[in-house]
């Protein structure tokens, strides 16, 4: 069994592709980029999608509340309208393909 706990472990984990993310053609496609990995910008979606999504989730919470104390039928079916209307929206503004 391999000694897990020596330090070079560290620095071959650093360098291995596989966990950076890098592929083995990026320094020869990106020279004047240092050997050090530089991960890329990250991507936080549209902002319809995350209208969608807040939509849904207030929501949730709001029919969540109303079966709480109550239970307070007309909101709990406003609340159930309002999450079909966010996820209508995030089916028409094609949400699954924000991420990378």
């Amino acid at each position: 069994m391999t000694d897990q706990l020596q330090p070079s472990t560290t620095g071959e984990a650093a360098a291995d592709p596989a966990i950076t993310g890098a592929s083995p053609g990026d320094r020869e496609l990106a020279p004047h980029q240092s050997g050090a990995f530089t991960p890329y910008p990250a991507f936080h979606g549209r902002a319809v999608s995350w209208i969608a999504v807040t939509l849904i989730v207030i929501a949730f919470v709001a029919g969540g509340l109303a079966l709480v104390f109550g239970p307070t039928w007309w909101l709990f079916w406003a609340s159930l309208a309002l999450a079909a209307v966010g996820g209508l929206l995030a089916i028409a503004t094609n949400i699954f393909e924000d991420w990378y």
